[in-house]
């Protein structure tokens, strides 16, 4: 029996089997993806909520299983079982499969933890993986042969490190660990929570300085993302350690509604008619920010790149009396025409279309290219793009840059002729590019040094 997959949206997909007496279309909802193989089950991940034959319910973000031979025989009428299903604040962020077990790791309220599954006696059973906490986990390699794995682990504040793991044995062992590439001992990472505009708590990671004063003097760049599903998670950045930390900065991942930190949920409450939460939430950490005192409208700072550069023009255009920097990288900014440049066309199943007059309506409402009006004074962003750029067209940066010269507003504006939606094809492209943003930073929220700048 052969089958196909046919890709509806970036989301949604279609399973149907050829066999003897013609194609089956899997009793599968459209947010669904088979995943493979272990201990003679069939894996499917949900993106969607499902309530099968009215007898049976699965909430998004679960991973189900059949029995092969069970499903080989009619898949039609063979019956799921569940492996992980998550609760409001956790998500099923990787997997993968050994000899005899299954591998998952899952994010509980942003926490990483990793855990073997062996199906026994009718149900699944998961034993936890004894690997460091308040660190993000991810399943690196498996072996089909043995029951060997290996993880990688890493934080904001600690290198990133390679873990192995026999779960057969139980045997945990630490296999290497990169150097370091900037001092981390005078920060700590907090996580705390904002409250967005709709009363959501809106939880972000914040890296200061541990002799921090709390009177709005740490000059802070906020970074966030917010959208296609994607989780950002604690991560070593050695050149954001150098040129940013080290200097007695703090910097501040926010996770947003449009994202993947809590599953299939959190993402499609900023997606589409509800995109607008996305850009309330980072606001709202902004605003949780200058209420704690961490920091002030005069030390802060935005930074974002494509759908993230987006929401920096959003924050930009929306409340720009909260930011004193905004570094718009490789962004997306006129959308009312976004499905007419480059790949763009591919995205509304994230924002919509602006063809359709009601879908038109409600991302007229944020557009930053239309949002920005005469008479605000908005945060002289530094915006930088690609002339290579074949996924995010350089005409959303060019438009931003010209509409703020139109508007006598000031900018920085920098475009890379290499290097695609990354800007920089290159390590000396990148080393550039990075030194333009932290020196535009540091520049825009630092206090100059005794004597006047250098």
């Amino acid at each position: 029996m052969t089958g196909v997959t046919r890709r509806i949206n970036a989301f949604e997909r279609q399973y149907v089997l050829f066999g003897p007496a013609g194609p089956i279309e899997l009793d599968l909802p459209k947010k669904a993806s088979i995943v493979g193989i272990a201990s003679g089950r069939l894996l499917v991940k949900l993106d969607e909520d499902w309530i099968r034959s009215g007898d049976t319910s699965f909430k998004a973000g679960s991973m189900i299983s059949y029995d092969l031979a069970e499903w080989k025989q009619d898949p039609l009428r063979a019956k799921p079982s569940v492996v992980f299903q998550p609760n409001s604040r956790q998500a099923l962020r990787g997997f993968g499969r050994t000899r005899n077990f299954l591998v998952l790791t899952i994010l509980d309220n942003l926490q990483s933890k990793a855990f073997v599954y062996r199906y026994d006696q009718g149900a699944w059973h998961a034993t936890p993986v004894p690997l460091p906490e308040n660190a993000t986990v991810s399943l690196s390699d498996t072996s089909a042969q043995t029951d060997e794995m290996t993880f990688t682990v890493s934080d904001y504040l600690t290198p990133t490190s390679l873990w192995y793991f026999d779960a057969e044995s139980k045997r945990l062992e630490l296999l290497k660990t990169a150097p370091a590439t900037f001092d981390a001992s005078k920060h700590v990472v907090e996580q705390l929570e904002a409250t967005s505009r709709d009363g959501t708590r809106i939880p972000y990671f914040l890296v200061r300085p541990k002799s921090a004063k709390f009177d709005g003097s740490t000059p802070t760049l906020l970074y966030g993302y917010g959208g296609f599903q994607v989780p950002l998670l604690p991560s070593y950045d050695g050149a954001l350690g150098r040129l940013w930390l080290e200097q007695g900065n703090a910097y501040v991942v926010a996770n947003l509604r449009g994202g993947g930190e809590f599953g299939p949920a959190w993402h499609r409450a900023g997606q589409q008619a509800t995109k607008q939460s996305t850009w309330d939430d980072f606001i709202a950490v902004a605003d949780d920010l200058i209420r704690r005192k961490v920091t002030s409208p005069r030390r802060l700072g935005v930074i974002g790149g494509s759908q993230g550069g987006l929401l920096v023009g959003t924050a930009m255009t929306q409340r720009p009396e909260l930011f004193n920097a905004a570094i718009i990288g490789v962004p997306l900014f006129d959308m009312l025409r976004f499905t007419q440049l480059g790949a763009g066309a591919s995205w509304t199943a994230e924002y919509g279309d602006p063809a359709i007059p009601e879908q038109r309506e409600w991302i007229e409402d944020y557009s930053p290219y239309q949002k920005l009006v005469p008479g605000k004074a908005y945060p002289e962003p530094f915006i930088f793009t690609s002339t290579k750029d074949d996924r995010v067209h350089p005409a959303h940066g060019r438009k931003a840059a010209a509409k703020l010269a139109a508007l006598g507003q000031p900018y920085f504006y920098f475009e890379n002729i290499d290097g695609g939606h990354r800007a920089a094809a290159n390590l000396v492209e990148h080393a550039r590019q990075l030194a333009l943003e932290y020196t535009y930073a540091s520049r825009r929220l630092c206090p100059e040094p005794p004597g006047g700048a250098p």
